[in-house]
């Protein structure tokens, strides 16, 4: 018994481990590319950014490791994938569109006044964040939804696994620091010094009730991956249509902090993920194996 809550716990821990190697790696190329190259860019973002390319990449040989087909992550055919991207992206329209209307209503969210609204910078702003949605989409399901979930799934039960998956999915987006060492400083130990400082940043208390809102999003995500063949496409497509969202409010819209409502949304984030996204996408859950369960009857 005590064996095997111990290869549980090794096998819970070994995404973290990745993580952390691929950081690790990321720490020592950053100091390596800013000797060479200059004061170019600031360490920061080299080693955020490389981590997560590192991670990226990582899917290739993990996938090999791990005997996966690329149906087993969650890959469809070409054609059927498309369409699938297609129908996420309405389902993460309609189903983000209530928080929004919200967030509106309640005063959380307030016209910018000083943004100009013509035809030629709406479509250039919405082509935009779309492709920023995309593109955040497409690196990140097939890691998380795809995957990590994929290989969970090999050592535990699917709950579990989609549980997992999932607290990772939302800790990945607090493993970051703000912090910028002047050139002049930088030191072979600067990359690990932000490494520790981005991954201490996940202890914060602040970041609690959006922590708690993307934990959700994971296990929503994950419960489209789970319930429906080679979903990946799903997920991609509604991850997308909830950042595309996001990414034009935040260019049309200030989050307003005086409303009496603003619990509703984490200040530590980006003024629409927190508890009213928790809850709501908690009931769609809930609401959805219950429609299952009567279907299946």
């Amino acid at each position: 018994m005590a064996i095997n809550i111990l290869r549980s716990i090794y096998y819970a821990l070994v995404p973290l481990l990745i993580l952390l190697f691929f950081a690790t790696c990321s720490a020592i190329l950053s100091y390596g590319i800013l000797m060479a190259a200059g004061d170019i860019i600031s360490m920061r973002k080299i080693v955020s950014k490389g981590a997560q390319i590192f991670l990226l990449f990582s899917i290739f040989p993990l996938r090999h490791y791990l005997k996966l087909t690329w149906s087993d992550i969650g890959f469809a055919t070409k054609a059927v994938f498309f369409k699938q991207v297609g129908y996420g992206l309405i389902l993460g329209l309609v189903t983000l569109m209530p928080v929004m209307i919200t967030l509106y209503y309640f005063d959380i969210s307030v016209i910018d006044s000083s943004v100009e609204w013509t035809i030629d910078s709406l479509m250039l702003k919405l082509s935009i964040a779309l492709l920023l949605a995309f593109l955040i989409s497409f690196a990140e399901e097939p890691i998380f939804s795809g995957i990590l979930l994929a290989g969970l799934r090999k050592k535990f039960l699917v709950g579990v696994a989609a549980l997992l998956s999932s607290t990772y999915y939302a800790a990945f987006h607090f493993v970051k620091t703000k912090t910028d060492i002047p050139y002049q400083e930088l030191s072979i130990t600067s990359g690990f010094e932000l490494m520790a400082e981005a991954f201490s940043n996940v202890l914060n208390p602040e970041i609690t009730s959006a922590f708690i809102a993307l934990l959700v999003v994971g296990l929503f995500l994950a419960t489209l991956r789970v319930q429906f063949i080679n979903s990946i496409g799903i997920c991609i497509g509604c991850h997308a249509g909830w950042v595309w969202q996001i990414k034009i409010g935040k260019d049309y819209f200030n989050t307003n902090p005086h409303s009496e409502y603003y619990y509703l949304v984490s200040s530590y984030y980006d003024g629409v993920v927190g508890t009213l996204v928790a809850v709501w996408l908690s009931a769609l859950i809930i609401a959805f194996f219950i429609w299952k369960q009567l279907w299946d009857r």
